[in-house]
């Protein structure tokens, strides 16, 4: 995990930052996947998830941490992944994703301080310049890693989400209480 230049914090300022948090959001294109999509000749659409990515989210979960999607693209196979991984709230189509965030929040009664949201793009700076732990992966637009105060050290698609899972999770002491879940007979 890196900091940003523009929001350099330090390594106990981040870990405080995490430790509100109640709900994380992810950006899709570029975050959860790689950024890249494939279209065949009958308009069907395939992404690559990283595995890893997706157990973090259910680790997020298991924690009892909300998790949601804001996505600016429309997909199929996003709605598939997010059943998958029980997402509920998932929310394509969002260019202007700050009212889906402001629904997220009234929705599970939070402040924006409980709130984390992992992106990488222009379209999603004005999440990123709210929420309460604005992280970027280490692939993401210049401009988009200005608004953040984590820069993970993984690529989109490649482990960032998990990354960002683990860090919070380790924040809020709770990472040893998941391990001994697997390493209980």
């Amino acid at each position: 995990m890196k900091k940003t230049a523009g929001k350099d914090i330090t390594l106990s300022a981040l870990r405080q930052k995490a430790r509100r948090i109640r709900l994380v959001i992810f950006d899709v294109d570029g975050v959860l996947t790689d950024g890249g999509i494939i279209l065949d000749g009958d308009n069907n659409e395939y992404k690559k998830f990283n595995v890893r990515d997706g157990h973090g989210i259910k680790l997020l979960q298991k924690a009892g941490i909300k998790v949601a999607l804001i996505t600016g693209r429309y997909s199929r196979v996003v709605e598939k992944r997010a059943a998958e991984l029980g997402i509920t709230e998932v929310y394509q189509r969002c260019l202007e994703k700050g009212g889906a965030y402001n629904e997220l929040l009234v929705k599970f009664a939070l402040t924006e301080e409980e709130t984390a949201y992992v992106g990488d793009d222009i379209v999603d700076i004005p999440v990123l310049m709210r929420a309460g732990l604005p992280v970027a992966v280490s692939d993401a637009h210049e401009e988009a890693k200005k608004h953040a105060v984590m820069i993970t050290a993984a690529r989109g698609g490649e482990g960032a989400a998990r990354e960002c899972v683990e860090f919070i999770l380790k924040a809020k002491g709770l990472w040893n209480e998941i391990i001994n879940s697997y390493t209980e007979i």
